[in-house]
């Protein structure tokens, strides 16, 4: 428990306090936000306002995994080393993504080719490795079979397994980056994810079939681990919204959106909650439907459903505040979580 706590708590003082002196080093350079001509008009007051601030939260978080394991004075385990993999990889080519942005003084960076290759090779090594390292006893950190709560039906065989795992990353990492269009919007959002697989690491390593041999125990390779995954990631995320929030001084970027998506499909994957994420992280999906949807029934019918895509832009073309949607819709994140954690615990209980 107390590597858990280590970590969160390493992560939101790195990030509380390097968040400042990032948005003074990419205001120096310059490095400010393009916004898109068409987007609504009231951001265009955001334009010049740094970017980028996900490399804070992603360095945070990996000094604070490392200062929990130093106090441990244990190696970090496979599935956490994965799972942070997953989420650097991302993160950088989100970097490279906002990097082109800010150099070209555009709002579009990568073409989106490039930005699918870099995420599918990034996810490809992650899908491949993921199956692989069993520990003592011949646990992995993932299966290749489908979960929802805990791995189920009969294996889908690698390369089906891995093109599922692929859909996950690109995936997640897609909705984040969707749901990142008001300030803090994507930050609360991913924040209460997080910390529900705080409490499912938590929960899976007091209930593990390798310690406690039961009809409700989990066949997880490094719960602990995990949990401190998403510890340090969380309190690293909570140091950014302190200036992320409404009126945000430092926007996240694609380097944060994309990292986060990542870490979000990793640790689902490495858990065995793979399907349960789509309802821990119901408002991201909700979000990226939105799009979906608009996109479709464009094409179909040269009409829109929304006044804009994502569903947060078309609240703004309403007349709602930004905060008043931000705050709703973070409302509306968090009871995704609690269903999500409500069922999760449902399912462990006993059957009479």
């Amino acid at each position: 428990m107390m590597e858990i706590l280590i970590a969160a708590a390493v992560g939101l003082l790195l990030s509380s306090f390097g968040t400042p002196l990032a948005i003074r080093l990419f205001s120096q350079r310059g490095y400010g936000q393009s916004i898109r001509e068409e987007g609504p008009s009231g951001h265009h007051d955001k334009r010049g306002t740094p970017t980028m601030g996900g490399t804070v939260i992603v360095i945070a978080a990996l000094l604070g995994f490392a200062c929990a394991h130093l106090y441990s004075q244990s190696l970090p385990t496979v599935s956490a080393v994965l799972v942070l993999f997953l989420m650097t990889g991302l993160g950088a080519v989100g970097f490279l993504d906002d990097f082109i942005k800010i150099y070209k003084q555009r709002s579009l960076g990568l073409r989106s080719g490039a930005k699918a290759l870099g995420q599918l090779v990034v996810g490809a090594v992650f899908a491949v490795l993921v199956t692989r390292f069993p520990n003592a006893y011949l646990i992995t950190p993932a299966e290749t079979r489908l979960s929802f709560l805990r791995d189920f039906g009969p294996s889908v065989g690698i390369i089906g397994f891995t093109i599922w795992v692929l859909i996950m990353i690109v995936g997640f990492s897609n909705a984040v980056n969707l749901t990142d269009g008001l300030d803090g919007l994507a930050s609360g959002a991913t924040g209460v994810v997080l910390a529900s697989y705080v409490l499912i690491g938590n929960w899976q390593l007091r209930n593990n079939c390798t310690t406690q041999l039961g009809p409700n125990c989990y066949w997880v390779r490094d719960p602990l681990d995990l949990a401190v995954v998403a510890a340090a990631v969380l309190g690293a995320l909570v140091g950014f919204l302190w200036w992320n929030a409404p009126p945000a001084k430092i926007f996240m970027g694609d380097t944060g959106s994309l990292a986060l998506g990542g870490v979000l499909a990793g640790l689902a994957i490495t858990t065995r909650t793979q399907l349960l994420l789509i309802i821990l992280a119901g408002m991201c999906v909700l979000i990226t439907m939105s799009v979906i949807i608009q996109v479709g029934f464009f094409k179909m019918t040269g009409k829109r459903v929304f006044r804009m895509a994502p569903l947060q832009h078309h609240f703004e073309l309403s007349g709602w505040a930004e905060t008043t949607i931000v705050v709703r819709f973070w409302l509306i994140a968090g009871l995704c979580a609690a269903a999500g954690l409500g069922l999760f615990y449902v399912e462990w209980m006993p059957k009479s």
